[in-house]
């Protein structure tokens, strides 16, 4: 990687761009994504440097912000190049994070074909499986054998996205089934498509979430899907090349709501720092406030803590070990959900384990709080002669707090989704507020029923 660098520091500081120009188009593809990365300013003269299907394929892999810095920078006859090249499913997705007026001018460059198919594309919904889909592909009638399927894909195979799977649709274009190559390929000459068929098709409808194809992929071993539409006629397909690409964006979305921020669109620092405070700035208002929940619900105790002030003590352990317990049982169910793993008639599955979970981890946090107290009281009389009523105070507030945490944080994506609403919301900070608050009621009123009388005579 040094020596790479080194080479290209080295050509562009005798500006050879002739020489410059062979070593670009000798390296690997991803080897140039890496060199645009070490070399932002230059990254419009690479791209301009190579032959033009190695430029679509540097240019595809790139991440938006980049793509848009060097539409803006190389030439105009390169833009046209580009955009012309670009697969369908990749120009669709660049088209559908542009502002719309340079979309508008793009558009126009295509011939009249690309141009239907580009806006056809564009018009499912921006979550849609049909923004990923290509409609570049081989299909077959069950009638063919497979002199005719070869001589079929010979001729049309170089403009498919791939030909490791092609598809058998009937005179009406409704899919049949699907063909892996490697069964055409050992398969005899005189056979049919028909005999190959085994009639187990995996399809996506033009229309599903995206997340939902991400699962799909995930669970069948497949390097593209067909997609159809309500009346199953095949529409494109869609490769994991695609997938792989949403899936990371859709993690790296979750993990940024999970953390409580907005997602960013672009790399962290690529980020304007204004746009970067605007992102941050609206979930931490809200904590902020549901925090101030805290301070009210504390001077709705005041007597409490006047009466017995070692309470006050063992608040930040009370209500952390709450907000610690909500927050991975909140991490956990998101994740099971994001995999699949976890659907919304599973609900009272999950409340039923983290009862139990919840219930064992408050009784072992409960017993180690207890411990706690009675060692301290051994070299100490902080706690005074009432050192065991606190002891049992913090070993069932820790119970009770740990178990309304498990609760709250895995049952809290579960309403959101019902809701409608994204369950990585649910973030950590979130939920460890909840539980903050909610923490210190279930503690004082767990120690105004074993102080009891106690506060009364205070």
């Amino acid at each position: 990687m040094e020596e790479m660098v080194e080479q290209i520091e080295l050509l562009l500081e005798h500006s050879d761009q002739e020489a410059l120009r062979e070593y670009l188009n000798n390296l690997n593809i991803s080897d140039v994504e890496v060199l645009i990365g070490e070399f932002p300013e230059h990254g419009p003269l690479f791209i301009d440097l190579l032959i033009i299907n190695r430029a679509v394929n540097v240019f595809r892999i790139l991440d938006f912000p980049t793509q848009e810095r060097i539409l803006k920078k190389v030439s105009a006859a390169k833009v046209r190049e580009l955009i012309y090249e670009l697969p369908p499913d990749d120009r669709t997705a660049l088209f559908s994070e542009m502002h719309g007026d340079t979309v508008k001018v793009l558009i126009q460059q295509l011939p009249a074909d690309d141009r239907k198919e580009a806006l056809r594309l564009l018009g499912y919904n921006e979550d849609s499986v049909g923004r990923l889909m290509t409609p570049d592909y081989i299909t077959v009638k069950k009638t063919w054998n497979m002199e005719r399927v070869f001589a079929h894909i010979r001729k049309y195979g170089k403009d498919s996205e791939t030909i490791d799977v092609v598809y058998v649709i009937d005179s009406n274009g409704v899919l049949i089934d699907d063909i892996r190559i490697r069964e055409i390929l050992l398969a005899d000459p005189d056979t049919k498509v028909s005999e190959l068929m085994d009639s187990r098709l995996i399809a996506l409808n033009v229309n599903d979430p995206q997340e939902e194809a991400i699962n799909v992929f995930r669970m069948n071993n497949r390097t593209a899907l067909p997609v159809t539409d309500d009346a199953d006629i095949l529409l494109g397909i869609v490769t994991v090349d695609d997938i792989l690409w949403i899936a990371n964006e859709e993690y790296t979305e979750d993990i940024q709501k999970i953390g409580g921020t907005e997602a960013l669109d672009e790399p962290y620092l690529d980020i304007n720092l204004f746009r970067l405070v605007k992102k941050r700035i609206g979930w931490l208002i809200i904590l902020f406030l549901s925090e101030m929940l805290t301070t009210t619900a504390m001077q709705s105790y005041g007597g409490e803590l006047e009466a017995v002030t070692m309470l006050a003590f063992f608040i930040p352990l009370i209500i952390s070990s709450g907000g610690n317990s909500g927050s991975q049982a909140s991490t956990l169910i998101i994740q099971a959900m994001a995999l699949g793993e976890v659907k919304l008639a599973d609900w009272w599955r999950v409340m039923r384990r983290e009862i139990l979970s919840g219930l064992m981890l408050g009784v072992i946090l409960g017993i180690i709080g207890f411990l706690r107290v009675s060692a301290w009281t051994t070299f100490s009389n902080v706690y005074g002669t009432h050192w065991l009523l606190m002891a049992f105070t913090v070993c069932f507030a820790l119970i009770g707090v740990v178990l309304w945490g498990s609760l709250a944080g895995s049952m809290l994506p579960l309403l959101l989704k019902k809701l409608g609403f994204d369950p990585a919301t649910s973030s950590a900070p979130f939920v460890a507020t909840l539980v903050d608050v909610t923490g210190l009621m279930i503690y004082f009123n767990i120690a105004m029923l074993i102080f009891g009388s106690l506060m009364h005579t205070k």
